[in-house]
Protein backbone atom coordinates (compact mmCIF):
# COMPACT_ATOMS: atom_id res chain seq x y z
CA UNK A 1 0.00 0.00 0.00
CA UNK A 2 1.50 3.37 -1.00
CA UNK A 3 1.40 6.58 1.06
CA UNK A 4 -1.71 7.97 -0.61
CA UNK A 5 -3.65 4.74 -0.14
CA UNK A 6 -2.73 4.64 3.55
CA UNK A 7 -3.68 8.29 3.99
CA UNK A 8 -7.01 7.82 2.22
CA UNK A 9 -7.79 4.75 4.32
CA UNK A 10 -7.15 6.45 7.64
CA UNK A 11 -8.75 9.74 6.59
CA UNK A 12 -11.91 7.77 5.87
CA UNK A 13 -11.65 6.08 9.25
CA UNK A 14 -11.22 9.41 11.06
CA UNK A 15 -14.19 10.90 9.24
CA UNK A 16 -16.34 7.90 10.13
CA UNK A 17 -15.28 7.93 13.80
CA UNK A 18 -13.69 11.28 14.77
CA UNK A 19 -13.27 10.28 18.43
CA UNK A 20 -11.20 7.20 17.60
CA UNK A 21 -7.75 7.95 19.04
CA UNK A 22 -6.07 5.04 17.27
CA UNK A 23 -7.44 6.19 13.90
CA UNK A 24 -5.89 9.64 14.44
CA UNK A 25 -2.66 7.97 15.58
CA UNK A 26 -2.55 5.88 12.41
CA UNK A 27 -3.37 8.87 10.20
CA UNK A 28 -0.57 10.82 11.88
CA UNK A 29 1.83 8.02 11.02
CA UNK A 30 0.63 7.94 7.41
CA UNK A 31 1.11 11.70 7.06
CA UNK A 32 4.57 11.44 8.63
CA UNK A 33 5.63 8.79 6.13
CA UNK A 34 4.50 11.11 3.33
CA UNK A 35 6.55 13.98 4.84
CA UNK A 36 3.39 15.96 5.64
CA UNK A 37 4.85 16.89 9.00
CA UNK A 38 2.44 19.61 10.11
CA UNK A 39 -0.55 17.44 9.23
CA UNK A 40 1.03 14.56 11.13
CA UNK A 41 1.61 16.72 14.20
CA UNK A 42 -2.01 17.91 14.17
CA UNK A 43 -3.29 14.32 14.07
CA UNK A 44 -1.07 13.32 16.99
CA UNK A 45 -2.35 16.39 18.84
CA UNK A 46 -5.91 15.25 18.20
CA UNK A 47 -4.94 11.86 19.56
CA UNK A 48 -3.72 13.53 22.77
CA UNK A 49 -6.95 15.51 23.08
CA UNK A 50 -8.94 12.28 22.97
CA UNK A 51 -6.54 10.23 25.09
CA UNK A 52 -4.39 12.50 27.29
CA UNK A 53 -2.46 9.52 28.69
CA UNK A 54 -0.97 8.42 25.35
CA UNK A 55 2.59 9.59 26.01
CA UNK A 56 3.88 8.29 22.66
CA UNK A 57 1.53 10.68 20.83
CA UNK A 58 3.07 13.68 22.63
CA UNK A 59 6.53 12.51 21.56
CA UNK A 60 5.55 12.04 17.92
CA UNK A 61 3.63 15.32 17.78
CA UNK A 62 6.69 17.16 19.04
CA UNK A 63 8.98 15.40 16.58
CA UNK A 64 6.72 16.27 13.66
CA UNK A 65 6.39 19.91 14.74
CA UNK A 66 10.19 20.10 14.81
CA UNK A 67 10.37 18.72 11.26
CA UNK A 68 7.75 21.30 10.24
CA UNK A 69 9.92 24.10 11.67
CA UNK A 70 7.44 24.91 14.46
CA UNK A 71 9.68 24.69 17.50
CA UNK A 72 7.41 26.72 19.79
CA UNK A 73 4.55 24.28 19.22
CA UNK A 74 6.97 21.39 19.64
CA UNK A 75 8.22 22.74 22.98
CA UNK A 76 4.68 23.13 24.33
CA UNK A 77 3.52 19.61 23.49
CA UNK A 78 6.81 17.99 24.50
CA UNK A 79 6.82 19.73 27.88
CA UNK A 80 3.28 18.49 28.54
CA UNK A 81 4.18 15.03 27.30
CA UNK A 82 7.24 14.80 29.52
CA UNK A 83 5.06 15.25 32.60
CA UNK A 84 2.57 12.64 31.38
CA UNK A 85 5.27 10.10 30.53
CA UNK A 86 7.06 10.63 33.84
CA UNK A 87 3.85 10.29 35.84
CA UNK A 88 2.92 7.07 34.03
CA UNK A 89 6.41 5.62 34.22
CA UNK A 90 6.71 5.43 30.42
CA UNK A 91 10.49 5.49 30.37
CA UNK A 92 11.18 5.30 26.63
CA UNK A 93 8.79 8.09 25.56
CA UNK A 94 10.03 10.20 28.47
CA UNK A 95 13.65 9.80 27.44
CA UNK A 96 12.80 10.47 23.79
CA UNK A 97 10.90 13.63 24.75
CA UNK A 98 13.84 14.79 26.87
CA UNK A 99 16.18 14.33 23.90
CA UNK A 100 13.84 16.28 21.62
CA UNK A 101 13.61 19.16 24.09
CA UNK A 102 17.39 19.31 24.31
CA UNK A 103 17.62 19.15 20.51
CA UNK A 104 15.68 22.40 20.19
CA UNK A 105 17.39 24.02 23.17
CA UNK A 106 14.38 23.98 25.49
CA UNK A 107 14.53 23.17 29.21
CA UNK A 108 13.58 19.73 30.44
CA UNK A 109 11.01 19.94 33.26
CA UNK A 110 12.48 19.35 36.70
CA UNK A 111 10.38 16.48 38.02
CA UNK A 112 10.83 14.14 40.92
CA UNK A 113 12.06 11.06 39.06
CA UNK A 114 10.96 8.44 41.57
CA UNK A 115 10.30 5.99 38.77
CA UNK A 116 13.84 6.24 37.46
CA UNK A 117 15.33 5.79 40.93
CA UNK A 118 13.11 2.77 41.56
CA UNK A 119 14.29 1.23 38.29
CA UNK A 120 17.94 1.84 39.22
CA UNK A 121 17.37 0.27 42.62
CA UNK A 122 15.66 -2.73 41.07
CA UNK A 123 18.47 -3.18 38.56
CA UNK A 124 21.01 -3.01 41.35
CA UNK A 125 19.15 -5.80 43.17
CA UNK A 126 19.21 -7.93 40.04
CA UNK A 127 15.48 -7.57 39.32
CA UNK A 128 14.20 -7.59 35.75
CA UNK A 129 13.54 -4.03 34.58
CA UNK A 130 11.21 -3.36 31.64
CA UNK A 131 12.97 -1.28 29.01
CA UNK A 132 9.75 0.46 28.01
CA UNK A 133 8.54 1.56 31.45
CA UNK A 134 11.72 1.52 33.53
CA UNK A 135 9.84 -0.43 36.18
CA UNK A 136 10.79 -3.68 37.85
CA UNK A 137 8.59 -6.50 36.62
CA UNK A 138 8.32 -10.18 35.79
CA UNK A 139 10.02 -11.87 32.88
CA UNK A 140 7.90 -13.46 30.21
CA UNK A 141 8.13 -17.26 30.41
CA UNK A 142 9.21 -17.41 26.74
CA UNK A 143 9.40 -15.18 23.66
CA UNK A 144 5.82 -14.20 22.76
CA UNK A 145 6.58 -14.16 19.02
CA UNK A 146 8.87 -16.04 16.69
CA UNK A 147 12.10 -14.58 15.41
CA UNK A 148 14.30 -11.69 16.44
CA UNK A 149 11.41 -9.41 17.44
CA UNK A 150 10.04 -12.00 19.83
CA UNK A 151 13.49 -12.54 21.33
CA UNK A 152 13.98 -8.79 21.82
CA UNK A 153 10.62 -8.54 23.56
CA UNK A 154 11.53 -11.48 25.79
CA UNK A 155 14.83 -9.85 26.77
CA UNK A 156 13.57 -6.29 27.23
CA UNK A 157 9.82 -6.17 27.95
CA UNK A 158 8.18 -7.26 31.18
CA UNK A 159 5.22 -9.62 31.33
CA UNK A 160 3.18 -6.77 32.81
CA UNK A 161 3.92 -4.47 29.86
CA UNK A 162 3.23 -7.26 27.38
CA UNK A 163 -0.17 -7.92 29.00
CA UNK A 164 -0.91 -4.19 28.78
CA UNK A 165 -0.12 -4.34 25.07
CA UNK A 166 -2.49 -7.28 24.58
CA UNK A 167 -5.26 -5.07 26.00
CA UNK A 168 -4.22 -2.16 23.80
CA UNK A 169 -3.84 -4.47 20.83
CA UNK A 170 -7.42 -5.63 21.24
CA UNK A 171 -8.45 -1.97 21.12
CA UNK A 172 -6.41 -1.48 17.94
CA UNK A 173 -8.10 -4.48 16.30
CA UNK A 174 -11.58 -3.33 17.24
CA UNK A 175 -11.20 0.39 16.55
CA UNK A 176 -9.33 -0.03 13.25
CA UNK A 177 -11.53 -2.99 12.27
CA UNK A 178 -8.52 -5.07 11.35
CA UNK A 179 -8.93 -8.31 9.43
CA UNK A 180 -5.85 -10.50 9.87
CA UNK A 181 -6.59 -12.35 6.65
CA UNK A 182 -5.39 -9.15 4.95
CA UNK A 183 -1.66 -8.55 4.92
CA UNK A 184 -2.01 -4.76 5.22
CA UNK A 185 -4.10 -5.15 8.40
CA UNK A 186 -1.52 -7.48 9.95
CA UNK A 187 1.16 -4.91 9.08
CA UNK A 188 -0.90 -2.15 10.74
CA UNK A 189 -1.25 -4.23 13.91
CA UNK A 190 2.47 -5.05 13.98
CA UNK A 191 3.38 -1.37 13.53
CA UNK A 192 1.19 -0.35 16.47
CA UNK A 193 2.76 -3.09 18.58
CA UNK A 194 6.26 -1.91 17.78
CA UNK A 195 5.36 1.71 18.54
CA UNK A 196 3.77 0.72 21.85
CA UNK A 197 6.78 -1.34 22.92
CA UNK A 198 9.34 1.25 21.82
CA UNK A 199 10.75 -0.62 18.83
CA UNK A 200 11.62 2.27 16.53
CA UNK A 201 12.46 1.90 12.84
CA UNK A 202 16.22 1.76 13.40
CA UNK A 203 15.91 -0.97 16.01
CA UNK A 204 13.38 -2.86 13.91
CA UNK A 205 15.62 -2.78 10.85
CA UNK A 206 18.62 -3.95 12.88
CA UNK A 207 16.60 -6.89 14.22
CA UNK A 208 15.59 -7.86 10.70
CA UNK A 209 19.16 -8.26 9.49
Amino acid sequence: MDHQERIARFEHMVQADPDNDMAHFSLGGAYAQANRHEDAAREYMRCVEINPDMSKAYQLAGAEFIKAGQEANAADILTSGFAVAAAKGDLMPRNAIEALLKQIGRPVPDLDDATGRAADDAAARGSFVCRRTGRAGSRLPEPPLRGAIGQWIFENISAETWRAWIGQGTKVINELRLDFSKEKDQEAYDKHMREYLGIDDDLYNSLQR
